[in-house]
C-alpha cells in the first residue's frame, strides 16, 4: 500500500512525499493515523533553529490513530483500538535498558536513522504507518485523537516529576504557561500539589486561568515579589522551569525557599539560555538543578493513565484550527507563531 507523509526538505519548506509501505512484521502493528500534533521540536525545525536534526525530515511524534492490522504474534492490541505512539524505546537487552534507561541505548545507531529511501524521522505526519508493539498504548476511545496524541508529551513531563519528586502540598511555580507548562501545571495538580502559574502573554494567562490555577500576570506584578507575597516571604518547594530563557533560569532561583529548593530544567531553548547562578549561593542553600528529557516505558504507561481517566485534560491547549495533511506548510506556519498551543493535523 501506497503511504502519503509530510517532510521537511529545508527551513520553511514543508512538503507531502508518497512512498510504498512494506508489509508489517509479526510483532507490528499497522495504524491508520488520525491525528498528529505539531511538537516545539518539529516547528523549531521549520523555523530554521534545528538544522543539527538534519533533511530531508519526516518528523512527528505526537501522533494517534486506529489499529488497521496487526501481526501474529501482537496481543495488547486489536484492530479498532485507539491508540498513541511511544518515542524511541531501546532495544530492551543492553545495560541501558535493562534499567530503564532506553533513552541511552546503548545499541542505538550512533548515526542518525535514516529510512531506506534517505528520510529521517519517524514518519508521525503520515496517513498510515507501522510500529513496534511496544510503541503504542491503547487509549480511552472517548478522547479525541489530537488529545490522546498528548501521550509522549505527557510522559516526558511524568519523567520530569519523577526526577524532581513531587511531594503531596508541596508548592510548586510553573514558570510558562505554554503546552508544557500546562501539562507540567495539570500533572503537579493530579500528584495534589500546590501550583502557581507565571505567564506574560494574554492568552496563556486566560488559558492558565480556565484550568483553574493561580496565576500570576508578569505584565501586572513582579514575579518573584508575586511568590513571596503568596508564601508569606518563604519561597516554594521547587519551580519547574517550562520556557528557555535566561529570564525565566533567574526568578526560578529567586523563587525558591532559602534551603533546599528544586529547579527543574524542562524547557530547552533555541538560541541558548544563560544559568546566571552564583555557584556559592547554589552550595550554601543546598539547591538542586535538576535536568530532564525524555521518557521510558513506565513514564508513558503513567501518561496513559492520567489521560484515560482524565485525571489532567489537555483540550484547551489543541488549538481549534485543525490542518489536513496537504496544508502542512500552513499549519507549520500557525505553530510557529507566539502564543499558539498544539497545532494538530488530521491525517485521515
Amino acid at each position: 500500500m501506497k503511504q502519503r507523509f509530510e517532510y521537511l526538505e529545508k527551513a520553511h519548506v514543508s512538503k507531502v512525499g508518497e512512498r510504498e509501505l512494506r508489509e508489517i512484521k509479526d510483532d507490528e502493528v499497522l495504524v491508520k493515523q488520525l491525528t498528529c500534533n505539531i511538537c516545539t521540536t518539529d516547528y523549531q525545525q521549520w523555523m530554521g533553529l534545528r538544522e543539527h536534526q538534519g533533511y530531508p525530515m519526516a518528523g512527528g511524534h505526537e501522533g494517534a490513530g486506529v489499529v488497521e492490522k496487526v501481526g501474529a504474534n501482537v496481543h495488547t492490541v486489536k484492530p479498532g483500538d485507539l491508540v498513541a505512539v511511544a518515542h524511541g524505546g531501546g532495544c530492551g537487552v543492553c545495560a541501558n535498558c535493562r534499567v530503564g534507561d532506553t533513552g541511552n541505548c546503548l545499541n542505538k545507531p550512533k548515526e542518525k536513522h535514516r529510512s531506506e529511501d534517505g528520510y529521517l524521522g519517524e514518519f508521525g505526519f503520515a496517513d498510515y504507518n507501522i510500529r513496534t508493539e511496544k510503541q503504542i498504548y491503547v487509549m480511552n476511545p472517548d478522547l479525541d485523537p489530537a488529545e490522546a496524541g498528548y501521550l509522549e508529551p505527557v510522559a516526558t513531563v511524568c519523567r520530569g516529576m519523577k526526577k524532581l519528586r513531587l511531594q503531596p502540598q508541596e508548592t510548586v511555580v510553573v514558570i510558562g504557561a505554554g503546552t508544557m507548562g500546562m501539562v507540567n501545571a495539570q500533572v503537579a495538580r493530579a500528584y495534589a500539589a500546590n501550583v502557581i502559574v507565571s505567564e506574560i502573554m494574554p492568552k496563556k494567562l486566560e488559558t492558565a486561568k480556565a484550568m483553574g490555577f493561580k496565576v500570576i500576570d508578569c505584565n501586572e506584578k513582579d514575579p518573584v515579589e508575586a511568590v513571596m507575597e503568596m508564601t508569606d516571604g518563604k519561597g516554594v518547594d521547587c519551580v519547574i522551569v517550562a520556557v528557555g530563557a535566561t529570564k525565566a533560569n533567574e526568578q526560578a532561583l529567586q523563587m525558591l525557599k532559602k534551603n533546599d529548593g528544586r529547579i527543574l530544567l524542562f524547557a530547552a531553548g533555541y538560541p541558548v539560555p544563560d544559568l546566571p547562578y552564583d555557584s556559592n549561593v547554589i552550595h550554601y542553600r543546598r539547591v538542586e538543578i535538576i535536568g530532564t528529557f525524555g521518557a521510558e516505558a513506565s513514564d508513558y504507561n503513567e501518561a496513559a493513565k492520567l489521560l484515560n481517566t482524565r485525571a489532567i485534560d489537555v483540550s484547551k491547549i489543541v488549538e481549534p484550527k485543525r490542518f489536513k495533511l496537504d496544508d502542512c506548510q500552513a499549519a507549520f506556519e500557525a505553530a510557529s507563531t507566539p502564543g499558539m498551543y498544539r497545532v494538530c493535523i488530521e491525517l485521515n
